[in-house]
């Protein structure tokens, strides 16, 4: 220690030596002894500000620590309070259990009296089937099967709905008798499959009825299907899969018919296999001569060469035919249909953006997709247009198809021009009248979600007739447009939870609320519940608003202190205040937490907090450190912002607000960590800029500006 002192004092010697080589530097002795007092105050601000900061970090520790203990405190106290509950509601459940039995029992008595006019008439519909059957009368036996099915699946659904062991109530007659017209028609059908090849040229209206009946039922089992995704419920005997059912059986038809025809063996006959060659060629042809003319529908399910038989084979090739129009002829009518598509396109689309505009007046919600998000019916018919148009054009060439792709683009741009002025007409007339329309938030909603389902059906459409792999200007401006949208509409539901909160805003750091003023509480409830409906947002969209949510709350927090509206007249206030302050910002955190506001939650609520760290300061030395502190984590901050800190503080005085202004001015503050802009967009009132002297202007534009 002794030999750094000494090292010490002989480089002041070598020093002041230095400075003092003339005798003219004499006269400056003074001004050097200021400058060198000036550098060490500055050293010393600056081991205090990091002395400051170990401590800042201290004591965020120890109140995290306390505020964790106390959460388990509570946690354990829930938890009780819940094991409590539910030992005493075991037997409440248990005494209902007759309740629960009654209910169950009315209702499938319910079912039962709806569905007593079918029941009573099971045994007159399966006789009038089983005759309809005997005379061959298919369509019409399967369409009283069909009538049968359905009570039986009502009745059936009904009882697995309820999830009841009761079948008493169940016409247990009714499902064996409505399996065994199935059964028995379904043998009529295979009967006459089997014997196709005979029935189609004796009475093609037969084999009809068959394909028709077997067409009902698969249309059946795709709905049942379905259903069963969608409840897990399926009846008896279903999916029946007759299709598949029935293509066996012709194939059967067919080895049998094959089969037949091995009239003699080798041992009866050398030439047999020339023999059973040439007569099942020759049955094969006749059959299918057959199938081509007279059973088109089953025809591409053979052999595509059909054995080389003329009647068999195509008419010509197309493709050596000449162009039935001249060029000049199509590329008239391409053009016409362009401008014919061009007009029409844009009618079609203004009439859907009128039909969804009379929707956003409706007293009832939009309705929703099923992940639950709210929804308008636009993007669907919009895309739909496109669709149809796109195929059509497909079947032209890839050339014209890309053309009308162009084209539905472009006047996409141009619809959602027209949709984003609607949207913003729609606001502005709500604000008018806030009661008007009812669901304003609920559609405004749906517009937001409408433009994330634009986005997605014009990819889909893009990937589906588009070999185009660069992104075009129409691309580019319809993203931007999108986007503009989705964001408007954010904002103008931000700006609707921010008009109803405007009156507690006014509230804040008022002499009401220092005296005990629940507005944050009534600012918390109230983002919450508007929250509750958008989480109806899709996403990117609800986190963008859930962020911008909070800084705004944030911002208006911060407006508040920097407007004055109370001055603090004793040290007691000043920690009533700073402790509702840092009270109020862990209110703020705890319920965008909750709300996933990302992870911008901390740094913005951290505002607040450093700002009543500034007011909870009882010894005015240290006021330095706690400002420089404040500016090292917020470099956005500006000396208007400092100056109306320490005007709402109350006890620091000119000479000390110049101090530290100057001293800031004089030592840059080292930012700590990232940073996301605060007080940027907060202005402070013009009367406090007038009592800044013009000596704090100079020197702190060059730090804060």
């Amino acid at each position: 220690m002794e030999e750094t002192s000494r090292e010490a004092v002989a480089t002041a010697v070598q020093r002041v030596a230095g400075m003092l080589q003339r005798s003219d530097q004499l006269d400056k002795v003074e001004q050097y002894r200021r400058r060198e007092a000036r550098k060490k105050a500055s050293v010393e601000a600056r081991l205090k500000a990091a002395i400051q900061s170990q401590l800042d970090g201290v004591r965020t520790g120890l109140t995290q620590l306390h505020s964790a203990l106390l959460d388990v405190k509570d946690i354990q106290s829930s938890l009780a309070d819940v094991s409590k509950d539910w030992r005493q509601s075991i037997n409440t459940i248990e005494n209902l259990k007759d309740v629960k039995d009654a209910v169950v029992q009315h209702s499938q008595l319910a079912s039962a009296v709806e569905n007593l006019k079918n029941i009573f008439s099971v045994p007159e519909i399966v006789a009038d089937t089983q005759q309809l059957i005997e005379q061959a009368e298919l369509l019409q036996a399967h369409r009283k099967l069909m009538e049968l099915e359905c009570s039986r699946d009502d009745l059936m659904y009904e009882q697995y709905r309820m999830d009841s062991k009761n079948t008493k109530l169940f016409p247990t007659r009714l499902r064996p008798q409505v399996q065994g017209l199935s059964d028995e028609l379904a043998k009529q059908l295979w009967m006459v499959l089997q014997r196709a090849m005979v029935t189609v040229r004796r009475d093609p209206t037969m084999l009809v009825s068959v394909v028709r009946i077997i067409e009902r039922e698969e249309k059946i089992d795709r709905r049942m299907v379905d259903r069963k995704k969608q409840t897990g419920f399926i009846p008896p005997g279903r999916p029946k899969q007759w299709k598949d059912k029935m293509f066996k059986v012709l194939e059967g038809t067919v080895s049998t018919r094959i089969e037949s025809t091995q009239a003699v063996t080798r041992e009866a006959d050398k030439m047999w296999l020339v023999r059973l060659l040439e007569i099942t060629r020759k049955y094969v042809q006749d059959d299918l001569i057959v199938v081509k003319n007279l059973m088109v529908h089953v025809c591409g399910r053979f052999s595509e060469e059909m054995m080389g038989h003329p009647e068999l084979s195509s008419e010509c090739d197309v493709h050596q035919l000449e162009p039935l129009l001249p060029q000049a002829v199509v590329d008239e009518l391409l053009s016409k249909y362009v401008k014919t598509f061009t007009s029409n396109i844009t009618g079609w689309l203004r009439k859907a953006l009128e039909t969804d505009k009379k929707d956003w007046q409706k007293e009832t919600e939009p309705e929703a997709d099923q992940d639950g998000y709210y929804q308008t019916t636009l993007p669907a018919i919009v895309f739909q247009m496109f669709e149809q148009n796109l195929q059509v054009a497909a079947q032209i060439d890839s050339d014209f198809r890309e053309q009308v792709l162009k084209l539905c683009l472009k006047q996409m741009n141009s619809f959602l021009v027209r949709y984003r002025e609607e949207a913003v007409t729609y606001k502005d007339e709500h604000l008018r009248d806030r009661q008007l329309p009812q669901c304003y938030v609920q559609y405004m909603i749906a517009i937001i979600n409408n433009c994330q389902t634009f986005r997605e059906s014009i990819n889909s459409l893009k990937r589906k007739y588009s070999q185009l792999s660069e992104p075009t200007e129409s691309d580019a401006a319809i993203e931007r447009t999108l986007s503009e949208v989705a964001k408007e509409g954010c904002q103008f539901l931000l700006d609707e939870v921010f008009l109803d909160l405007e009156h507690h805003l006014n509230e804040l750091l008022t002499k009401k609320w220092l005296s005990g003023s629940h507005a944050v509480d009534t600012i918390c409830v109230t983002v919450e519940d508007y929250f509750n409906d958008f989480n109806k947002i899709k996403k990117p969209f609800n986190q963008e608003m859930t962020s911008e949510a909070l800084r705004r709350v944030v911002v208006e927090y911060i407006k508040a202190v920097m407007q004055k509206r109370i001055t603090f007249r004793n040290a007691d206030e000043r920690k009533e205040g700073a402790e509702r302050m840092i009270k109020e910002a862990d209110q703020f955190k705890f319920l965008f937490r909750k709300l996933a506001a990302g992870e911008d939650t901390d740094q913005l609520c951290g505002a607040i907090a450093a700002i009543a760290e500034v007011f909870k300061l009882t010894d005015p030395t240290l006021l330095f450190l706690e400002v420089s502190t404040l500016v090292s984590k917020y470099p956005d901050i500006r000396e208007e912002h400092i100056q109306a800190l320490l005007a709402v503080r109350g006890d620091a005085s000119r000479e000390m607000r110049q101090m530290i202004i100057g001293t800031l001015s004089e030592n840059k503050v080292s930012f700590s960590g990232p940073t996301q802009p605060i007080f940027r967009d907060i202005t402070v009132p013009t009367i406090t800029m007038t009592t800044m002297t013009t000596m704090t202007s100079m020197a702190t534009a060059k730090l804060l500006k």
